[in-house]
Order: C-alpha cells, then sequence, then structure tokens
C-alpha cells in the first residue's frame, strides 16, 4: 500500500513536472496488469535478496493505472492524467488543474503584469524533461512547461507543484529541484520509447 501511495504521489509530481504528445486509451486490462506489477515491485522490496528485479511498464499500463487506479489518490482539482514515455529519459505528461485554487493560496498581490492574474478555471498543466536516476536517487530536469498551450516560466510551475503536493511532512510542497529516493529498493528506471524498465 506504501507504495502504491509513493507511487501515486511520484505520478502525480512527473504529471505536473512533466505535454503529452500523442493520447493514449486507457484499458481496464492495462490498468490491472500495471497494480499486478506494482504489487510485485513492492512485494521484491520488502524481501531481503540480492537478487535483482527488471520489471517492464509500457506507456499505456501506466495510463491507463492513472485513469482506473489512482484516481482517489489524486489531489482534489487534479484530473485527466496522461504521460508519454520519449525514449533515452525524456517524460512527457498532463494533467487539467484547477488553477484558482493555486492562485488564491498564492493571495491577492496579483498585478497585471502578473501572468496567474489571466491563468484562471481548469486548465491543461503540461511539460517536459528528463527523468535521471541512479543509486536509488531519482531528479526530474524540466525542459519546457505550460498551461493552456502558453509557455510558462519555472516559476510559476514550481508555484503549482508545491501547492498541489503539499503533505505534513512536506508543508511547503516538493520542489522541481529536489532529488528524491525511489521507493521498494529500486535502483534506477531506464526510459526507453513507450516503456520504462524499473531495476531493482
Amino acid at each position: 500500500m506504501r507504495v502504491m501511495r509513493v507511487t501515486a504521489f511520484a505520478a502525480v509530481a512527473m504529471l505536473l513536472t512533466t505535454s503529452t504528445l500523442a493520447q493514449v486509451r486507457a484499458t481496464k486490462r492495462d490498468a490491472l496488469t500495471m497494480k499486478q506489477k506494482v504489487a510485485a515491485i513492492a512485494a521484491h522490496g520488502e524481501r531481503p535478496t540480492t537478487q535483482g528485479r527488471r520489471t517492464t511498464v509500457t506507456e499505456s499500463e501506466v495510463n491507463s493505472y492513472l485513469t482506473y487506479e489512482l484516481g482517489t489518490d489524486l489531489p482534489i482539482g487534479v484530473v485527466q492524467p496522461s504521460v508519454s514515455v520519449l525514449g533515452t529519459g525524456r517524460i512527457t505528461g498532463r494533467a487539467v488543474v484547477d488553477l484558482d485554487a493555486v492562485r488564491k493560496a498564492g493571495g491577492n498581490s496579483i498585478g497585471l503584469l502578473d501572468l496567474r492574474s489571466y491563468l484562471t478555471g481548469q486548465l491543461p498543466v503540461t511539460a517536459t524533461g528528463v527523468l535521471r536516476t541512479s543509486n536509488g536517487r531519482a531528479r526530474f530536469d524540466l525542459q519546457s512547461a505550460g498551461v493552456g498551450g502558453v509557455p510558462i516560466p519555472k516559476l510559476l510551475l514550481q508555484e503549482i507543484v508545491a501547492y498541489y503536493s503539499k503533505s505534513p511532512s512536506k508543508p511547503g510542497g516538493i520542489s522541481l529541484d529536489d532529488e528524491f529516493e525511489l521507493p521498494a529498493r529500486i535502483r534506477e528506471i531506464q526510459v526507453e520509447r513507450g516503456q520504462a524498465i524499473v531495476v531493482q
């Protein structure tokens, strides 16, 4: 259960810090396959063993899992998540986000030249970047981001990510520049076109 929650949190973080180039149709079959793979990864992570394990997950499985399994674990105001796996570490993603909540949380100090004053309602937040992993640690290097098709600076994306990733242990939310620990004794994630290989 902990790995599923960490996976859900990581997925949201990646979605909000990663632009979907192609929409993949989600299926319940792929969602079930991904759920079984997540459970197997978690079980292997809990066993004291030196034997390695490699698990391949496809883009379709991840998107189906996001659609059918993680809906209730996503923060309120984040819907329709999807990812594209481009290869050589590059990941893109998309989620429709309630930007009014983010704007209200930022206070009333928004001026006419502040981009936040024009970003209202529920809009797709997109981004692209490179996922770098090694020795059980990961980092996402942002390359570009946008809201409703309009390019936005990293600072504005950081505000959105921070708002939706707040937790009791991280009241300020996560930082786009933060390195994070991979769960379940995952050593690295090899991102290839259309799929990723989880190495434990």
